[in-house]
């Protein structure tokens, strides 16, 4: 017995020094800060992506989000570290692969796995023995066990006991200063215990603190369950606000006198609704689940028709200051989904701006961090216009140009 464990430790040390090349799908918000992270640790990895013109933008040294600078993704380039490309061929040579893909909602609400799909499609082309999957993706619980590893093992000459698999949701927050890959804590969850023992070795030589989970579903329902929460918050401090609306009381103040408490309150702010890759999608993905299960979680399922509503009322908001719409000139200010950001995924800002034109608003919108949006491009603020929203309140916004503009300020403004 002692023997084989000397053996299998034997091995997994001669695994760790072996670790040379990375390849990470997907460099969008998750992938490219992991891909270069793991970079600048001493690996060397291949970013791979199907989208040309973002791949060619790598290339040449051009960042494709704001929290990665030109300098850095250059440097980096410069030194043979990280390599961006659309090909999958790197996986033939990588000890380990990650999978940071899209994980979005279908048109009937329900996880849609494509991009995993066509992920895995390409892996198991070159996939060898000893390398480990591991997928940062948001997914339902049971999906890295029974969707992923299924895949590979049917579709590829890797066998159970050969399959390495892990599961590390990722915690990326875009614009977040405080926080980044190496200082954020990272879950990981393996399917058997040799799966997280790579993935600990693998993540510990870049970030700081690893927590390791006692399952994949473990790890899964973790990742759904803070989106959940952040958005059953939101919700929440949006309905307080709209009740401190009607009784005249600032809200704003409310909460400022409410987080003096040191403990059991958590602050979060008002606004037009939840968006971004995370908050307005992860919890459908937990509720699916419940529901499947024969629990549904109400609670949750509660909160994201609240957040789903709150264009309707803001929509009202502006009916009620200006009275009827049609042929008013309407400005809305920041499109991104929360502030000094230039990302517009799932912002709940567009249906704001829908539902304004379905009233005849001739609506125009600013954010010059978003510059051009659905075909149209950013406006300047001015004076010229009958009523401004204030949908997403960067720092390099002045308001003072508009004067006699009536501001309807969704951040909880009475």
């Amino acid at each position: 017995m002692q023997a084989k464990r000397l053996k299998e430790l034997w091995r997994k040390q001669i695994w760790c020094r072996r670790v040379k090349n990375v390849s990470v799908i997907g460099q969008g918000y998750v992938g490219l800060p992991l891909a270069l992270s793991a970079a600048q640790s001493g690996y060397h990895v291949a970013g791979i992506d199907i989208n040309q013109e973002k791949i060619s933008a790598l290339t040449n040294g051009i960042s494709v989000i704001e929290d990665i600078s030109d300098l850095t993704l250059q440097e980096l380039l410069a030194s043979g570290k990280y390599f961006p490309t659309c090909a999958f061929n790197s996986i033939a040579k990588s000890e380990v692969v990650v999978i940071c893909v899209p994980t979005p909602l279908d048109e009937n609400n329900e996880p849609d796995l494509s991009d995993i799909q066509n992920a895995l499609h390409e892996i198991v082309k070159y996939l060898k023995r000893d390398t480990l999957i591991i997928l940062e993706s948001t997914v339902a619980p049971g999906t890295t066990r029974n969707f992923l590893a299924n895949y590979i093992t049917s579709n590829s000459e890797i066998t159970e006991e050969q399959l390495f698999v892990a599961f590390s949701p990722e915690r990326i927050d875009p614009g977040n200063k405080g926080w980044n890959v190496q200082s954020t804590p990272k879950i990981i969850a393996g399917i058997n215990e040799r799966s997280l023992a790579k993935a600990s070795q693998f993540y510990s030589k870049f970030i700081l603190n690893l927590y390791r989970c006692e399952s994949l579903e473990i790890a899964e329902t973790a990742k759904l369950l803070e989106n959940s929460f952040r958005l059953v918050n939101i919700s929440l401090v949006n309905e307080v606000s709209r009740f401190c609306t009607t009784i005249g009381v600032d809200v704003k103040k409310v909460i400022d006198a409410a987080a003096t408490k040191p403990y059991g309150f958590m602050r979060f702010t008002p606004s037009v609704g939840v968006g971004g890759h995370c908050i307005p999608v992860d919890p459908i993905y937990l509720s699916n689940a419940a529901s499947k299960s024969g629990k549904p979680i109400k609670l949750i399922d509660l909160a994201i028709q609240v957040n789903q509503d709150l264009p309707q009322y803001f929509l009202s908001r502006a009916e009620s200051i200006l009275k009827d719409l049609f042929g008013k000139r309407v400005l809305v200010i920041g499109v991104a989904y929360k502030p000094n950001i230039s990302d517009v995924r799932e912002t709940a800002v567009k249906p704001l701006i829908d539902l304004l034109k379905k009233k005849n608003a001739k609506v125009f919108w600013h954010d010059d961090l978003v510059e051009t949006w659905n075909g149209e491009t950013s406006t300047q603020i001015s004076c010229n216009f009958d009523l401004a929203i204030l949908a997403t309140p960067h720092d390099y916004l002045d308001l003072s140009v508009l004067k006699d503009v009536p501001i309807l300020d969704t951040r909880g403004s009475v």
